[in-house]
């Protein structure tokens, strides 16, 4: 069902949060519960598949800490955790002056402009503003599985050669015209595979 998944879990029994836990693997982990000190004290479980393990830590320590479920002895570290208290207030005096710069004519907007992503410039790597690592890609064409790399230049490896946008190497595959955000597929967190569509929203 869930696999090699990572996430959270929760286990319970007489319908009572007793403990909960996080794992990169929660089936050999809820496996593991069935023969540990937990093994006959809960009678059901629960698990919240996360895309991607960054923030893992942190989201297990706020569960803990929130609820308190008797069969955890740790209540959670927030490892990576800062104040936010200096940031937020240098944040608000800038703000603020920008407003006050607008006001009397300084500036033109209260606001500043956010920065939007670059598209390629000449021809250029469609995917290099999106993906900046290796990533692999994977089509599903006439019942066969078909597979494909993003390069760390943005380009699309498909058998020998290199494409610089998704629907060129999509009509590499189809042999006609094909609309590649949505004929290809990456693998946003382990198991979990989306069109290359998602990364445009």
């Amino acid at each position: 069902m869930f696999g090699g998944r990572q996430g959270i879990y929760a286990l319970y029994r007489n319908n009572e949060l007793y403990y909960v836990g996080l794992a990169s693997n929660l089936r050999n982990r809820l496996k593991h519960h069935l023969r540990d000190r937990h093994r006959e004290l809960w009678d059901r479980f629960s698990v919240y598949l996360t895309i991607g393990d960054s923030h893992l830590k942190e989201l297990e320590s706020l569960i803990l800490r929130t609820v308190k479920p008797r069969g955890n002895h740790q209540s959670g570290k927030f490892i990576k955790s800062e104040n936010l208290r200096g940031r937020l207030s240098r944040e608000l005096r800038a703000r603020q002056r920008q407003e006050i710069n607008w006001v009397i004519g300084r500036s033109t907007s209260p606001i500043p402009k956010k920065r939007r992503q670059k598209p390629a410039k000449n021809g250029g790597p469609i995917l290099a503003p999106y993906l900046n690592q290796s990533t692999k890609l994977r089509a599903y064409f006439r019942g066969k599985v078909v597979k494909a790399r993003v390069r760390r230049n943005g380009l699309i490896r498909y058998k020998t050669k290199d494409y610089n946008s998704p629907s060129l190497a999509a009509s590499a595959v189809a042999k006609r015209t094909c609309n590649g955000w949505t004929f290809w597929k990456y693998e946003r967190a382990p198991g979990d595979w989306v069109v290359l569509n998602e990364l445009r929203k």
